[in-house]
Formats: C-alpha cells, structure tokens, sequence
C-alpha cells in the first residue's frame, strides 16, 4: 500500500514539475530531467504525541526542506504546521483528503530562486496527537543540480552554485541550526 502511495505521488510529482517548468515558458522536462533518471523518494511518518506545555515544545524546529519537493499528507484533525513569512509564522490550514506541496532548496537551487523553499516548523498540541505523512521527492543523488540556463540573464543572474548529492551537506548544516542553502549561494 505504500509503495502504491509513493508511487502515486512521484506521477503527481512529476505533473507538478511539468507545470511549473511551463509557467516559465520553459520546455516541460526542463525541471524533470535535473531530476535524473533515478529521483530519490523518502517517505516520512511523523508523530507528535500530546504535549502539556506546547508552549515550551516545538514538535519540529524551523527548517526548510531540502528535498526537491515534499508532498504531505497533514492530519485531518488537529494543525500544527506553520509557514514563516516576512518574520511572523502562520498557521497552514487543514483541508481533509488534500496534499499539501512544499517547495524544497533543490527545486529552489533548479529555479535559480523563482520557486522558493519556505521555512517552516511543526508545532505540538496540548490534548491530541498529531500524524503526518511526508514524501519527500529529490533529484538522483549522483547528478549535479544547477539552475537552469534558460533561467539566467543580466536581471537574474545565477544565484547558486551546481552541486552533487545535496540532502548530504543539508544535514551537516541543518545541525548547526543553519540554511543548508546558503552553502550553495553565491
């Protein structure tokens, strides 16, 4: 059933690559093929058991993720997702049965910025639990990523670095409380 789910989602994935790549008047397999021809999938169950002082406890510090894209399955009951923006955290709402698309730094590094991997945390409930399920959806660790030419000129220059195996350096950085993007800046 899992591998079922997973593989639903990568077809949802790979649409969503599609069209975005066309929104820039790019070709569509533009975003696909930095993917590569093995993409990695992880997939994630997260449990945030009840907490009496959720005040006092982040069930998820703020990070942003360093997949390509993360398609999440939020609970149907309880928030606790909350996306920072221009330095104050809102709450992400429930939709029952809908997926929940997160732009990721890879995708953010292929985009020369245009998509952006928001920061964001996860946060604890004091009388209920909370689960999630994350697919998080990167490019083949062994190819280089790079933004894509087409997306480079004199009013956007290039913003990042190419690199190899990312998810490797985003957990070296995420440790030290760091952007593992930044690394790739330029």
């Amino acid at each position: 059933m899992l591998y079922d789910y997973t593989a639903k989602v990568r077809e949802i994935e790979e649409q969503l690559l599609k069209a975005m790549a066309r929104s820039l008047s790019l070709p569509e397999d533009s975003f696909v093929i930095q993917f590569g021809e093995r993409p990695s999938t992880y997939v994630r169950f997260n449990y945030y058991p009840p907490c009496a002082r959720p005040d006092l406890v982040i069930g998820l510090k703020p990070h942003a993720d360093g997949s390509g894209m993360t398609i999440l399955l939020q609970d149907e009951q309880v928030e606790g997702l909350q996306l920072l923006k221009d330095d104050q955290w809102f709450r992400v709402p429930i939709m029952p049965y809908a997926l929940m698309v997160n732009i990721g730094d890879q995708l953010e590094i292929i985009s020369n910025g245009i998509f952006r991997s928001p920061v964001h945390r996860a946060l604890t409930n004091s009388t209920r639990e909370r689960n999630t399920l994350a697919v998080f959806c990167a490019p083949d660790p062994a190819k280089e990523i790079g933004p894509v030419e087409e997306l480079i000129d004199e009013k956007r220059p290039r913003a990042f670095k190419n690199i190899k195996n990312y998810v490797e350096s985003y957990f070296h950085y995420y440790q030290q409380g760091r952007r593992p993007i930044d690394a790739v800046r330029l």
